[in-house]
Parts: C-alpha cells; sequence; structure tokens
C-alpha cells in the first residue's frame, strides 16, 4: 500500500483560503456562469426592441463560436501544473465540487424560462428554432457537468449527471462514457473515437446509435451479473431515460404545444456539439496491439490537447483529457497537462466549426495525425474507406 502524500503546512494553509493555490478559482464560475448568459440572452430577446431580436436569438451560436475563440486567442494558454501535493489538496475542497452542481439549478431556471419565452404567440417559428439553438449550446456544453459528474463513485453524483443530461435526453452517455469509451478510446471499436478521414457527418449517426447500444449492453451485463434482467426495476438507463420524459413531459405541460419546436432543436443541436467535441478528441489516435490483441493502455500520446484557458475555464479543463483518460475520478480542477500529448492548433471553442467543414479539416488535423507517428499511419485509427486514399496523400504504401 502506498504511503498517504504528506502535505506541507504551507498548502494545508493554501486549503484552508483556497485562492493562492490555484490562480483559476473563480474563473471556474465561468461553467455554471453559461446558463446565467443563456437567461440573459431570452431576457434580451424577450424585452429588447423588435430590431435586436435576431441578434439576441443567435446568442448561443455567437458566444460559442465567436465570443470566446476570440477571447481564448488574446487570453492564450496555460501549461502550468500542479504537484503531487497540491493534487490532493485541489481534490479535497469542497469548492469546486458546488461549482459543478450550481449548474444544474440554473440550467433547469434556463430552460423554464426558454420554454416561457417560446411559447408566447408572437415568437415565429424561425426564432423558436434560433433560441432553440441558443439553448442547445449551453444544454451541450451541460453535458460537461454530466461528464463531471458521471466519473464519480457516489451514486447521488450518477443521478445529478443524469439531472443535468435531460434536456438532451441523452442518458444513456452516463453509463456509456465511463464503462465503455474510457475501456476503448483511441481504439477503431470506440463509437466515440472518430478516424483519420471520416467526416464528422460519418461520425455522427455512429457515435449516436452506436453509443446507446453500448449502453445497452453494459447495462445488461451489469444486471446479468446481479442475476437480474434487463427490464429490472434496477435499470439505471430506464430511471435516465424516466427523468428525462418527464422533463419534456412537464416543458409541455407548462408551455403547450408550442414549445416543442424548442425542445427538439435544442435536444438536436446540443447533442451534435457534443458529438463535435468527441469528433475532436481523438481523431485518427490509435492505441498500439499487444500480441494478443488487446490494446495496450491508454497513453497521454491518445488524446489531442490544448491549453487555453478560456475554453478551459468553461469546460472544466476537457481539453486537458490525455490526464483525464489516465485518472478518470481525477477531478477537472486538479487535471494536468502533459508535453508528450499531441497538440491542437487552437482550442475546442474554436475548432467547431472546422470540424463541420471536411474539407478544412482534413486539411488541419490529417498532417498533425502524419507528424504524430511520424510518418508511420499504419499506427494510426484511420477509416477504411479513405485508407488508400489518405496512404497516396502522403505519398505512402499500404504495404
Amino acid at each position: 500500500m502506498n504511503a498517504p502524500v504528506k502535505v506541507s503546512s504551507e498548502l494545508q494553509q493554501n486549503r484552508q483560503s483556497g485562492r493562492q493555490l490555484d490562480k483559476k478559482r473563480y474563473g471556474w464560475l465561468l461553467s455554471p456562469g453559461l446558463p446565467v448568459i443563456g437567461m440573459g440572452i431570452l431576457a434580451g430577446y424577450h424585452f429588447g426592441p423588435k430590431m435586436s431580436k435576431k441578434a439576441f436569438a443567435l446568442g448561443g451560436p455567437l458566444l460559442l463560436h465567436v465570443i470566446i475563440p476570440g477571447i481564448d486567442a488574446l487570453v492564450g494558454a496555460d501549461d502550468n501544473n500542479p504537484t503531487d501535493d497540491e493534487i490532493k489538496v485541489l481534490a479535497q475542497d469542497p469548492y469546486y465540487d458546488r461549482i459543478v452542481k450550481l449548474f444544474i439549478p440554473l440550467q433547469m431556471a434556463a430552460n423554464v424560462f426558454a420554454g416561457y419565452v417560446v411559447s408566447r404567440k408572437e415568437v415565429s417559428l424561425l426564432d423558436q428554432i434560433l433560441l432553440g439553438i441558443s439553448m442547445g449550446a449551453i444544454n451541450g456544453v451541460g453535458v460537461n457537468t454530466a461528464h463531471e459528474l458521471c466519473h464519480r463513485p457516489n451514486k447521488k453524483d450518477h443521478y445529478w449527471s443524469h439531472a443535468t443530461l435531460m434536456p438532451l435526453a441523452y442518458n444513456h452517455f452516463r453509463i456509456e462514457h465511463p464503462y465503455g469509451h474510457h475501456k476503448r478510446a483511441a481504439t477503431p471499436e470506440d463509437p466515440a473515437s472518430s478516424k483519420m478521414g471520416e467526416t464528422f457527418y460519418e461520425f455522427w449517426p455512429r457515435t449516436v446509435f452506436g453509443g446507446i447500444k453500448s449502453a445497452v449492453e453494459i447495462e445488461q451485463q451489469r444486471l446479468k451479473r446481479k442475476g437480474l434482467s434487463f427490464f429490472s426495476r434496477e435499470n439505471e438507463l430506464f430511471h435516465g431515460w424516466a427523468m428525462s420524459a418527464g422533463f419534456h413531459a412537464g416543458m409541455l405541460k407548462l408551455f403547450g404545444k408550442r414549445a416543442a419546436p424548442y425542445l427538439a432543436v435544442q435536444a438536436l443541436y446540443g447533442i451534435s456539439l457534443f458529438e463535435i467535441i468527441n469528433y475532436i478528441e481523438h481523431y485518427g489516435l490509435k492505441r498500439g496491439q499487444k500480441a494478443d490483441g488487446s490494446y495496450a493502455r491508454t497513453m497521454p500520446e491518445h488524446s489531442w490537447n490544448n491549453n487555453n484557458i478560456v475554453t478551459n475555464l468553461f469546460l472544466y479543463q476537457l481539453q486537458r483529457h490525455s490526464d483525464h483518460h489516465a485518472y478518470p475520478t481525477r477531478p477537472f480542477q486538479a487535471l494536468r497537462h502533459f508535453d508528450e500529448a499531441p497538440e491542437l492548433p487552437s482550442g475546442y471553442a474554436t475548432m467547431l466549426i472546422p470540424a463541420l467543414i471536411p474539407a478544412l479539416w482534413f486539411k488541419m488535423m490529417d498532417r498533425r495525425v502524419f507528424e504524430h507517428y511520424q510518418g508511420d499511419l499504419s499506427k494510426a485509427n484511420i477509416h477504411p474507406k479513405r485508407r488508400a486514399r489518405i496512404f497516396k496523400k502522403f505519398g505512402l504504401s499500404e504495404e
């Protein structure tokens, strides 16, 4: 058994104040602040002058695709790493847990306000769709809150995770991500790991439907080990789906059928936004295989990383993805940067639009995959239909 880490008196003092140890301590409030921004967008649309309504309706995409990338470029990156002692102190600080869970009631309040706004008779179908996109951006980022909670050992945290997934009806993620994706990440068998040469539009159905199938199989096996059938009352998938159904039924009960276009659009946009992030995180990367066909342990070189501060503050350092895969239960505030991890050209927020434009994405990323493997693309995770074309593109022989 490893000896407990001895915490210095200086770090104990930092634990009490919570200020000197983490310079970004209050910056993390940007994430639970996102639903508040969403309510500001909705208020601007509802109470603002008619000429400004379309601008407010598009506030979510403007924030996500224009404002955050712009600030990211200005503020730059942060490659500071906590020490082992600091990781222990940060992990024990309850402040960060409160920040994560604060997102959920604010998210629910924003969705209820959105339901009220979009159900007004004067709101056009187009504006309902635009406001659905804006709230979909917030609920899509909310999956990151679910992600932070789904890895924790406490069962209550799992249901908090389900709660933030309710607007998107994406509750299978709570099961598939920790027990499916983390087992298969950066392998051809993983529906959540994109392949070199695969477009996002090909990846989307593979990851969405593959993730649901994986979650069903995982829960089926878990229940089978307990001697229970898939249709047992202990099936967590059913619990999550029931929570989601309750959320959507409640919204329709409160605001009527006029809220239906908003609910559908925000879910589709939010799911797609989250899956773009999945598409970016492991593109073309592959773990080596052992003689018995099993895959080597997930290492820092199997995830694309970035240290842009602003996006990391909004996403609980999701861009330090390598450390997350190495230590899935490590809380966001303690994640570290690895020099050996492959780097994206910019933060996730900036990479969202290129990921939607295949020619631009391949131009930006295929060369990086090639250089990461030092020209040996036999080590990459390549879309089978594009393998010959990609090898030819880099002047390589498939033999």
